[in-house]
């Protein structure tokens, strides 16, 4: 299970208004130099005389943005206008907390940049760099250190804004990764139905899990994960379906009552990975509440494994069409025997059981039609006949014999299930 992510910041900013000067001289927090209660600056008159005032009229233009965002930038602009200094890096580091406040507020970054923008076009005319110059060449320092400020402003604004995103999506990644991987094992199902509403779904009702597999493992974020749930949440709406992927397989959960999620899911598939890649998608029952997603993924995922096992060639395979499989499958001891029982004797050819092991699956696949199976083995028919002629010399056991062949499929099935004769079943 994968932990929540530690937020940047332990608490949001609470911002002070910024409020006009009184009550003596203030200092600027660089130059040392007085700003006086007639808003001088080192003896020179600001004429900002109402910070408050300024700060209410950007905020009134920015779409009613807090001015407590500002948090003395107006008075950075002063100070800036006459000492021509860069911004400090206590003013960097209250703009880049603005910015973070901001986001953790859920105010818009366009509305923020908008605010401080605003401010700086109000303040321009009263800044009393820009009013002490009599002439454009006089003006140029002053206005391209207020430009300066206004571009560090911006960008620490943005840096702090961006740290809360990304810290907010990297959250949110792990919760979704969290829930996923509890629904699909089967963990906390008390509280996983309130923890599902998040995501749109509604674990009361029946759903159908759909997984994909492919030679390159499907991952978080990963190309082709992206590509396929961006298509299916713009053919399927976005709250009816949920993307994800497990233990390198790519998963599509969508309610039973959209029967078409799971054929646009292999659409999907098919247009991102295209047709020469051996992808597979197994597609379990409709199964009911939190539990049953998980019975629902668990067929999904058998589904491919039956078809790995024995080389089915269809792409899609539902679970309901391979129940005989899973019969066959429940009780392996019985499979065992069955299979070392039958097939056991074929291990005294020269060339070991493979070549007439898969001549018999062949031969059973093309529906007991010699010539079909010689074409897809790519040999004779008089070379199909014989490995048969053969199988029934050392097992007892022939084609020709309805009873017998139905004895024989049984246990070519059983072998590819349990990987016999390479792992499992008879030794």
């Amino acid at each position: 299970m994968t932990a929540p992510m530690t937020a940047p910041m332990t608490a949001p900013m609470t911002v002070a208004a910024p409020a006009a000067p009184k009550g003596g001289p203030m200092l600027s927090m660089e130059s040392g130099k007085g700003v006086g209660e007639d808003g001088a600056v080192g003896g020179v008159e600001s004429g900002v005389d109402d910070f408050a005032g300024l700060a209410a009229k950007a905020s009134a233009d920015a779409g009613g943005v807090p001015a407590t965002l500002l948090d003395g930038y107006p008075r950075t602009l002063v100070e800036v206008s006459v000492s021509g200094r860069r911004p400090n890096s206590d003013e960097l580091r209250r703009w880049r907390e603005v910015g973070a406040a901001a986001a953790e507020s859920g105010v818009p970054m366009r509305g923020l940049i908008n605010l401080y923008l605003s401010a700086t076009s109000l303040a321009w005319p009263q800044l009393p760099g820009v009013r002490q110059q009599g002439s454009a060449e006089l003006l140029r320092p002053a206005g391209a250190a207020i430009l300066r400020a206004v571009d560090a402003a911006v960008m620490t604004l943005t840096e702090g804004y961006e740290e809360v995103q990304r810290w907010a999506v990297r959250r949110e990644e792990s919760l979704r990764r969290e829930f996923i991987d509890d629904l699909l094992d089967g963990r906390g199902i008390g509280g996983l139905a309130e923890r599902a509403e998040r995501y749109g779904l509604q674990l009361a009702a029946t759903h159908v899990v759909a997984a994909a597999r492919a030679p390159e493992a499907f991952v978080d974020g990963g190309s082709a994960a992206r590509q396929v749930e961006t298509g299916l949440r713009f053919r399927c709406g976005p709250r009816n379906v949920l993307v994800s992927t497990k233990d390198g397989l790519l998963i599509c959960l969508a309610p039973h009552r959209l029967e078409q999620v799971a054929d646009e899911f292999v659409r999907q598939l098919t247009g991102v990975l295209g047709e020469a890649v051996p992808w597979r998608v197994g597609i379990g029952g409709p199964q009911s509440g939190p539990g049953g997603v998980v019975r629902s993924f668990e067929q999904a995922r058998n589904a491919l494994d039956t078809g790995e096992r024995l080389d089915l060639p269809e792409r899609v395979l539902r679970a309901r069409d391979l129940l005989v499989y899973q019969v066959l499958g429940r009780d392996s001891a019985a499979l065992a025997e069955l299979v070392s029982e039958v097939l056991e004797p074929l291990r005294a050819t020269r060339l070991g059981p493979e070549p007439l092991l898969e001549t018999l699956s062949a031969y059973f696949a093309a529906g007991r039609v010699a010539t079909v199976a010689a074409q897809r083995l790519h040999v004779g028919v008089r070379t199909v006949t014989y490995r048969l002629q053969r199988v029934a010399e050392l097992t007892g056991y022939s084609v020709d014999d309805p009873a017998q062949a139905f004895t024989l499929q049984v246990a070519v099935l059983g072998a590819r299930l349990i990987g016999w004769p390479n792992r499992g079943g008879a030794a």
